[in-house]
């Protein structure tokens, strides 16, 4: 299957109705993290058909201890009680839980809060793009703390609802619909199965650092991509720069948009964008190129062919970033 072939199907999928799943959003950002993972590993039809399409809708310190429940499983791993991220920030855990490797499980841990930021922690046994689990903060969905089964620890931000005194976060691997996977454009859509693994889970507290932590160096986008032409860029570093604008032409009326970015949060960072004052009605995470193949997770648009087009954006992060820059940049693509 071509690239022009997975993007009709997407939006052809686009146009139906949504199934009735309060997780598809944390599930689709799934999808396009898994994509950027393995396009640095592979390409090919085959890939982007069990990847893109294949949409699976399964599912000791001073401060007072915290309350653990937690399911009856085999640990995945263990999770350090402190470390030391990569700029620098100075991380303790505060709650552990853990899940078995099978549908229906649950399991979940109240800590207090302490004015101290929050990140969830987790470690899966099992194999890559294994089915996560579910997060909900105080019964709520959780976006901002999806994880991904991968072989190092995993690690997001925990948003604290306002004013709350202890948060309940609560991790399942319910089954809330099902998917099907269609292996080419037009074929029969065959019934996902999903692949579970055992999980670690641990809530951690971070101490900010003193001083602003200088990000590292951003690589420029390429200057071609997916057939079409490096027209415009723009950057600036989270948190001084959170807008921006953007001008190109596009001869043959399509308009690619990426996002890369760095520092130890660069994940963290979102983007909206509006073309021609009209809202894309998406949200794009932000990618990492430090080495190999760019991580290529681009966002097509249909413009105006030849006319001049105005693409404006926001940027911003999940979670806090206290002295935690993220340098950031947004290139179009024209063709």
């Amino acid at each position: 299957m071509s690239a022009h072939d997975l993007r009709d199907v997407l939006r052809e999928r686009a146009g139906a109705p949504a199934p009735p799943n309060p997780h598809r959003h944390d599930q689709i950002r799934s999808r396009i993290r898994r994509t950027r993972v393995r396009r640095g590993a592979m390409a090919g039809a085959a890939v982007a058909a069990a990847v893109v399409l294949g949409v699976s809708l399964l599912p000791g310190a001073a401060e007072p201890p915290a309350r653990e429940i937690t399911a009856a499983a085999r640990p995945a791993a263990e999770l350090p009680e402190t470390f030391t991220s990569g700029d620098g920030t100075e991380y303790r855990r505060v709650a552990t839980a853990e899940l078995a490797a099978k549908g229906g499980q649950k399991a979940s841990v109240t800590v207090p809060v302490t004015g101290r930021p929050l990140d969830l922690a987790g470690l899966c046994q099992g194999r890559p793009g294994s089915q996560p689990p579910h997060v909900a903060v105080n019964g709520r969905p959780h976006r901002a703390s999806f994880l991904r089964c991968g072989k190092d620890m995993e690690l997001r931000p925990l948003v604290v609802p306002e004013g709350a005194t202890e948060v309940t976060v609560t991790f399942d691997t319910e089954i809330t619909g099902y998917g099907c996977v269609r292996e080419k454009k037009g074929g029969k859509c065959e019934p996902v199965k999903p692949h579970w693994a055992a999980w670690s889970l641990a809530v951690y507290e971070w101490t900010p650092p003193a001083e602003p932590v200088e990000p590292g160096e951003l690589r420029s986008p390429p200057a071609k991509l997916a057939g079409m032409r490096l027209a415009a860029r723009t950057g600036g570093t989270w948190t001084k720069e959170r807008s921006f604008e953007l001008v190109v032409r596009s001869p043959g009326g399509k308009l690619g948009l990426e996002q890369l970015c760095t520092g130890d949060l660069a994940r963290r960072i979102w983007f909206t964008y509006r073309i021609n004052g009209k809202d894309t009605g998406s949200t794009a995470d932000c990618g990492t190129w430090k080495s190999g193949p760019f991580p290529m997770a681009m966002a097509e648009h249909r413009v105006p062919k030849g006319e001049k087009v105005t693409i404006t954006g926001k940027v911003g992060l999940w979670g806090e970033a206290t002295n935690r820059p993220v340098r950031w940049v947004v290139a179009a693509y024209v063709n």
